[in-house]
């Protein structure tokens, strides 16, 4: 027993049958012209039907009508030694079989069709009530009629078959042809006109996505239908005051970083040469220093995606080019790493990054707490971990920590910093095609991962070579 269509049921099967539709404009809409062409014509080949059939009948009882006339007469006036002879030769040269009707005959009525009742109807006004059909006499099929030599005499009946290529249509498989003809030239005309208006929106798709990467679009084409000529020029419109916008971020980035950075350099010079305690010194330098830092952390965040094209990056090397700085000073870096590691991938975007991680540990962590750092092939992704073991960050605050502005003040007490390092990291990673995990560390700490596609997601394979050892701090 089928199981009732309950609204659940429903949603699921529209689920399903929306998984199979295309998702396109171009094969959504063809796909919709096509389904109307096709509807169109088989209710216009119905309309045809309807009306063509009457006079269909019409011709097709008439002859029917003339060959039992001309049987009847012909067995009528023939002497009736030589009817047998004359059965024969009806057979013989016009495929027409005639057999004595008998009250035991085995008998299949007609199909009950709107064609065969037409003619049936039509024939029987002609021929009288007493008129019989069969679509099977004993075990021969055909088309057959009853006819009585004299109306009034029950007795002296025949049944006649007609030959099947009488009642055919000689031209349905021609209108077959050519409106299959007609149907794919309309659905080549569909698809060149939906195309005509998909294409645009392509382009217009394609430049959406170059200004989404930071990329500057080419003009588009200001023409075609009134509605797409509007939208392109508004794109065009938007893309150029973006390019204005852009253009006066970068002065403006330029000349906080000129304006701001320039004091600062000659404030830390004048404290150095104050001649104050040394502690004094150091703690105002320190927090010139984090001052400076601060400024970087805001010109990367409003630079925005990187601009530089993806290139081969060893990031094997990278890691240890950038860890030898934190070693000289003192920083318990350990690194587990191979001797070579290639992707493609931006390398000063992805050396910032690294250094905002490891900069993030150290503040966090201290500087006397191990800090792990290694370089590794995962699930097709090539990872790069900064391990600490600092108060870590909650589960439920790793989304929140990704975000511009944000920090944890409970989770960790050394609160400065603008709290841009990890939405930096996590911007960069995006633009990377990759992401930014952020996992607790067993036995306290945080994990933070930076996984970047190794086959290529920004173009490019990863390649390792076999680690060997390396040295510990």
């Amino acid at each position: 027993m089928p199981r009732p269509l309950t609204p659940r049921r429903l949603r699921a099967l529209g689920r399903f049958v929306a998984g199979w539709l295309p998702r396109t404009l171009l094969w959504q809409t063809f796909l919709l012209v096509a389904l109307l062409l096709i509807v169109a014509l088989g209710a216009w080949s119905q309309i045809f039907r309807y009306f063509q059939e009457p006079a269909r009948a019409r011709d097709v009882a008439q002859m029917v009508v003339s060959v039992v006339n001309l049987t009847r007469t012909a067995l009528t006036n023939a002497d009736v030694e030589r009817r047998t002879d004359l059965l024969i030769e009806l057979a013989a040269l016009e495929g027409i079989r005639i057999y004595p009707a008998e009250a035991s005959d085995e008998i299949e009525p007609l199909a009950d069709t709107r064609p065969l009742r037409l003619l049936t109807v039509d024939v029987r006004r002609q021929l009288g009530e007493h008129t019989r059909f069969a679509a099977r006499w004993k075990t021969l099929e055909g088309f057959w009629v009853s006819f009585r030599l004299d109306p009034d005499d029950s007795e002296d009946e025949y049944w006649v078959m007609l030959p099947a290529e009488r009642f055919e249509n000689p031209d349905a498989f021609d209108w077959l042809i050519w409106g299959g003809g007609a149907l794919v030239a309309a659905l080549l005309g569909a698809f060149l006109i939906v195309s005509r208006i998909s294409a645009p929106l392509r382009q217009l798709a394609r430049a959406a996505r170059m200004v989404g990467s930071g990329q500057t679009p080419p003009r588009q084409k200001e023409s075609g239908p009134q509605e797409i000529a509007v939208v392109a020029h508004a794109f065009n419109q938007m893309t150029g005051d973006l390019a204005r916008t852009e253009a006066d971020r970068a002065l403006i980035l330029a000349g906080v970083s000129h304006d701001l950075r320039t004091p600062l350099a000659r404030l830390r010079l004048g404290i150095e040469m104050s001649g104050a305690p040394d502690a004094e010194v150091t703690a105002m330098v320190a927090d010139i220093e984090e001052m400076d830092r601060i400024i970087g952390q805001f010109l990367d965040f409003g630079r925005g995606d990187p601009q530089e094209p993806p290139q081969p990056v060893d990031v094997a090397t990278l890691v240890r080019e950038l860890s030898e700085p934190y070693r000289l000073r003192g920083v318990d870096l350990r690194l587990d790493a191979p001797d070579s590691l290639v992707v493609a991938a931006r390398m000063l975007s992805l050396r910032r990054a690294l250094a905002n991680l490891i900069d993030n540990a150290l503040r966090y962590a201290g500087d006397t707490q191990p800090l792990d750092v290694s370089v590794g092939v995962e699930d097709k992704d090539v990872c790069i971990e900064v391990a600490d073991r600092g108060p870590g960050i909650p589960t439920d605050q790793v989304d929140r920590m990704r975000h511009p502005f944000t920090r944890l003040e409970k989770a960790r007490s050394n609160t400065k910093g603008a709290g841009l390092g990890l939405a930096i990291v996590d911007r960069v990673m995006r633009a990377h095609h990759g992401r930014l995990d952020l996992l607790p560390r067993e036995g306290g700490g945080l994990r933070a991962i930076l996984r970047l596609p190794a086959d290529g997601s920004v173009g490019g394979r990863a390649r390792m070579q076999p680690a060997t050892p390396e040295p510990q701090a």
